[in-house]
């Protein structure tokens, strides 16, 4: 309780002390009606959540590949992946983007891919190698994939672990093969019994594509920062503004995925509609 007012009071001095330095003006406000900052404001917002598709795509399938990985019976498999895990969680996702970025190989492979697609593809192509090049968006998007996938992999490993083992037991005795029970009867639970968990971590896995700040991909916190370093007002540059706009639309883009992971899991425990009619249900 001590803790939670001081917390306040630190807050209430803070917004006196901006109030104080005109920081909450409307002229510092006002550069957000013009068209070409919010044209500019939802280029970055588009370019974020590009880079966090394929960032969480990349990241589950990573994820579920080594959560298989570390359940392997055969202990070198297991052996690798678990350090394989270990290893990715341990290491800043920061470390991870820069040393991709500065990647020889990986600039060779995107131009020669590059290359590759205008060469076939015609104009359609063209469009891809631009996208399909860019370094800056590749190394944020693995970086951020690598990072991330490893903990999915705990999340999910988690819960494939949850599952009664007599439900296991029951599949293979109805002759399904090991694979036909790891899709059909154990990923799904898993993933219904993590889904809090899971969407959780893509929460922070959209967050984690603000690192693209750092290396000039022009996400919407570098898009937020030129456009604070280059909007003069009567009342200076308006920083704090920026900032304000900007957190709000991470906000706004979390309740977003949580939102729709929520429908997500109503469909996923919806009872089929099953017909009672023996004879209906073979036709």
């Amino acid at each position: 309780m001590l803790t939670a007012a001081a917390a306040l009071l630190v807050g209430v001095l803070v917004l006196v002390r901006l109030s104080g330095a005109g920081q909450f003006t409307a002229a510092l406000w006002e550069p957000f009606t013009y068209e070409g900052v919010q044209r500019r404001i939802l280029t970055g917002v588009v370019d974020t959540l590009t880079a966090f598709a394929l960032a969480a795509v990349l990241s589950l399938l990573l994820g579920l590949l080594l959560a298989g990985g570390t359940l392997a019976r055969h202990r070198p498999v297991r052996v690798t992946a678990t350090t394989v895990v270990a290893f990715l969680r341990a290491v800043p996702v920061l470390i991870l983007v820069f040393t991709l970025y500065n990647l020889t190989a990986l600039r060779l492979l995107l131009d020669r891919t590059g290359t590759t697609l205008s060469g076939h593809l015609g104009d359609a192509g063209t469009w891809a190698a631009v996208h399909v090049t860019d370094v800056t968006l590749w190394a944020l998007v693995l970086g951020v994939a690598l990072h991330n996938g490893a903990v999915q992999a705990d999340i999910l490993r988690s819960g494939i672990r949850a599952v009664p083992r007599g439900q296991v037991e029951a599949a293979h005795a109805l002759g399904m093969s090991r694979t036909q029970t790891a899709w059909s009867v154990v990923l799904p639970q898993a993933v219904r019994a993590m889904l809090p968990s899971i969407v959780a971590q893509l929460a922070v896995t959209l967050k984690d594509t603000s690192l693209g700040f750092i290396i000039m991909y022009e996400e919407l916190l570098y898009v937020g920062k030129l456009l604070a370093q280059n909007i003069a007002t009567p009342r200076g540059y308006p920083y704090l503004p920026v900032l304000f706009v900007v957190g709000l639309l991470y906000v706004a883009m979390c309740l977003a995925i949580s939102a729709l992971a929520r429908r997500l899991a109503r469909r996923s425990t919806r009872a089929p509609n099953v017909s009672r009619d023996p004879e209906e249900s073979r036709r």
